[in-house]
């Protein structure tokens, strides 16, 4: 977590920016990660030079070449304002979108489309020089940073994007454990942010994972995939991905709804999501077979239809749907429900506070999470009503005593265990019988099966209250009295 000292420093670049005239949160986030590169591509090459030194051979997938030392961030960042401006403008940012991956990282993919805004000298050395002073050895600094940075993007996209919380996305994960053979995919990965909390819980519950050489192949390389229709969201995702340690994770730059999906069938074992809820949709765009499914423009319902068909059989799914898709009753929504519980093996359905996404939005939503079977399996579902999540479920989003988080997991794993009793549905946490959920044409919403217990509340009669008012009165006049006669 980002506080103290370099949070201020963090937010010093951010505020130079604004005074600069770069108020745009996700221009002002482009533009820090084009800097950050520039720094890291140094710091690759300083590297290998090292390597090769140490071991007196050649330096291995030189970026930089003879005569370019002066790209090079350690040699950049000391020119007066006006050369540094020049050569960052004109070769160094050119430079970098050049590269197209020869720096090992898919984030050099999708510079085609960057555009350098930083307007004047003075700001680029001002921003170049607070960069420069941000520790960035340690990989987790360097992660916690770019993650602080995204926090800071409070405005929704024009295609129902934004971003997810990271204590939800926590969440989610913890609640499907990934291990260190899956193959993980966020068909709407915007930031990434999935990605990297799935590489995360990775690294802190399976700390032999990077020492097994195929492990660690499978890791850097053949995990984690991501796709989405947005360059921006993917050169942000990209460096969010690489800061957090991951080599060379498979981003793409594909509307993933698109005919183009066939490719990615049956290809991964964990599908973490939280797709867009809204926006417009081309039905001649659309993959045929997605519609067989479900004849809608609702994305939220096709994204689902999405996961089902990218999946490998026995593969499990967490996303994030809008509270319409547990309760909508067109003929689209329930026959999307009634192929999750009859066809696929739904597990969880969790009810969130409507707060969650502010300030970006305040729908009501839920997590589902699921395996695909194609033979069925929904015996029971486990219900949660989440309450809180530990911030305030106003526009400002403040920390708060009360959590639901912590009790979902302890409540999920004991139930998965085997262990507790989920009967009774007065609790936040319980199951309901397939047979329940079927007699009530697929709901799924919470509020169809938890009970809500109802207790008398007895009254004073009218008489008494008059009574007691009046007596009160009384009390309040002779004090006044009283108090006239001390004047």
């Amino acid at each position: 977590m980002i506080i103290g000292e370099l949070q201020n420093k963090v937010d010093q670049v951010w505020n130079t920016f604004w005074s600069g005239g770069v108020s745009n949160p996700l221009s002002v986030i482009e533009q820090i990660t084009y800097l950050l590169f520039a720094k890291r591509l140094d710091g690759i090459h300083t590297a290998r030079e090292a390597q090769a030194n140490l071991l007196g051979g050649d330096i291995e997938d030189l970026i930089f070449e003879n005569g370019q030392d002066h790209l090079r961030w350690s040699h950049f960042k000391d020119f007066d304002p006006e050369r540094k401006f020049e050569v960052f403008k004109d070769e160094v940012f050119p430079f970098i979108k050049s590269l197209n991956g020869r720096a090992g990282s898919s984030y050099t993919k999708f510079m085609k489309d960057a555009v350098f805004i930083i307007p004047t000298p003075s700001l680029l050395d001002k921003v170049v020089n607070m960069i420069d002073d941000i520790p960035m050895q340690d990989r987790d600094t360097k992660g916690d940073l770019y993650e602080y940075m995204l926090s800071k993007i409070a405005t929704a996209g024009q295609n129902g994007q934004f971003r997810t919380p990271r204590h939800i996305i926590k969440l989610m994960v913890e609640l499907t454990e990934p291990t260190p053979k899956d193959i993980i995919c966020d068909p709407a990965c915007g930031t990434c942010g999935f990605l990297v909390a799935a590489a995360e819980y990775l690294e802190n519950n399976h700390e032999d994972m990077l020492i097994d050489e195929a492990q660690k192949e499978h890791f850097h390389h053949n995990m984690f995939h991501g796709s989405d229709f947005d360059s921006s969201m993917l050169r942000i995702g990209a460096m969010n991905m690489t800061l957090h340690g991951i080599d060379n994770p498979q981003i793409e730059d594909r509307d993933s709804l698109s005919e183009d999906h066939a490719a990615h069938r049956d290809a991964y074992t964990l599908i973490l999501a939280n797709p867009p809820f809204k926006g417009s949709l081309d039905y001649d765009g659309t993959a045929k077979d997605l519609l067989q499914i479900s004849k809608t423009k609702k994305t939220e319902l096709l994204f689902i239809s999405l996961f089902l068909k990218q999946l490998k059989s026995g593969g499990r799914c967490a996303c994030i749907v809008p509270d319409g898709v547990l309760f909508g009753s067109s003929k689209a929504h329930q026959q999307l429900r009634k192929m999750l519980v009859e066809n696929q093996k739904l597990e969880v359905v969790i009810s969130m506070p409507s707060g969650v996404f502010k300030p970006y939005a305040g729908v009501s939503t839920g997590i589902l999470i699921f395996t695909r079977t194609d033979s069925g399996g929904t015996d029971e579902v486990f219900f949660y009503d989440m309450q809180a999540d530990g911030y305030s479920l106003d526009d400002k989003r403040d920390p708060i005593k009360e959590n639901d988080c912590p009790d979902i997991i302890s409540k999920y794993r004991e139930y998965k265990n085997g262990k507790g009793d989920f009967s009774d549905k007065k609790v936040k946490a319980f199951t309901v019988d397939k047979a329940d959920i079927v007699a009530n044409k697929y709901d799924l919403s919470i509020n169809r099966y938890k009970e809500v217990e109802y207790r008398e509340v007895t009254y004073e009669t009218p008489v008494v209250i008059i009574d007691q008012l009046e007596a009160l009165e009384a009390e309040i006049q002779s004090d006044l009295k009283e108090l006239r006669g001390m004047l």
